[in-house]
């Protein structure tokens, strides 16, 4: 055991050395913490086996900042998913409370009496980022995804032509494909830092504002606005980087880095409507943020004149 912990405080010591060469002040401070969780849960785990692993894994991270400070580009984007919540646990600390919504109904469940059988429910958080290309990694959902997965055959619709001929599909299978669904789309999401609110003119939406609207992870801190302006030239903006890497490679880094971080907005009715409904939200990106998956968009159709023009040039060819 004192040869284990002998071995975590020299784990420890290199990393902090290697977190004092990180160029900007949060991540020195998150990857502080992050170590500092991390030998602490070594110490206290009794079992062998799992200490080792749970060693290895802190030791894999600390290659991956030491890396970051030596200048590989593909390293430091995983330091800044790292610590920005695009992978690992603050991801999932950031997507929890959006996976449920405390103020819609229960669904009835699917199968009578089996409580455990209700499908999940899409909040309007995560539908809006389900049905966006700037918050997913794979192509948008299409609204009618989200209530009819495409992954359930035709059958399950009991007034389908499948369904009167072959007979009603397994509840407990949809059940299952319902479930297996919303898991592996909800991971291809990245998660907003934050749920901001755009200014309404009526005030007399705050009400219905405050009480639409929930508070998530950064949410009350400038942790956003920090991040934008650090991909501002130096002579736009009071933030800097310190440390011995270029800053326009840094720059080009947080840029890339912005292209995964949604802004979540939420909408207030407007006040000319006559109707007063809860606000929807919407989806964008910070000015100067790269993309690193190219939208894609469908070419138009071909015209006969656009055929005409392709096969004009077009002669055979003789051989002499």
């Amino acid at each position: 055991m004192k040869h284990g912990q002998q071995a975590v405080v020299s784990v420890y010591r290199v990393y902090l050395r290697e977190i004092r060469r990180l160029p900007h002040i949060y991540l020195r401070q998150f990857f502080r913490l992050t170590a500092e969780d991390g030998c602490r849960a070594v110490l206290q785990t009794k079992c062998d086996a799992l200490r080792g692993k749970k060693l290895k894994r802190i030791s894999k991270t600390l290659q991956q900042v030491r890396a970051a400070n030596n200048g590989n580009h593909v390293a430091f984007n995983r330091v800044l998913e790292l610590a920005y919540g695009r992978a690992g646990r603050l991801r999932w600390e950031l997507m929890e409370p959006l996976l449920s919504d405390p103020n819609a109904p229960l669904p009835p469940p699917i199968i009578s009496n089996k409580e455990s059988s209700r499908p999940p429910i899409y909040s309007p958080e995560l539908t809006t980022l389900l049905t966006s290309g700037l918050s997913r990694k794979k192509k948008p959902l299409v609204p009618g995804d989200l209530s009819f997965p495409p992954i359930l055959p035709e059958r399950a619709d009991p007034n389908s032509s499948d369904a009167k001929i072959l007979g009603p599909f397994s509840k407990r299978r949809e059940v299952n494909a319902r479930w297996k669904y919303f898991r592996q789309e909800w991971k291809k999401v990245f998660p907003p830092l934050q749920i901001s609110v755009s200014p309404a003119r009526d005030t007399g939406v705050e009400s219905s504002t405050s009480s639409a609207v929930r508070n998530i992870g950064f949410d009350g801190t400038t942790l956003f606005e920090e991040l934008v302006q650090l991909t501002k030239p130096r002579n736009q903006t009071r933030e800097g980087f310190d440390g011995l890497l270029p800053s326009r490679w840094l720059r080009r880094r947080y840029q890339e880095l912005l292209g995964k971080l949604p802004i979540l907005t939420f909408i207030p009715v407007r006040e000319d409507a006559k109707a007063r409904k809860p606000g929807g939200f919407a989806v964008s990106l910070a000015p100067g943020a790269i993309k690193s998956r190219v939208q894609a968009r469908q070419l138009p159709y071909a015209t006969d004149d656009d055929v005409a023009w392709n096969q004009k040039d077009i002669r055979p060819v003789c051989k002499v």
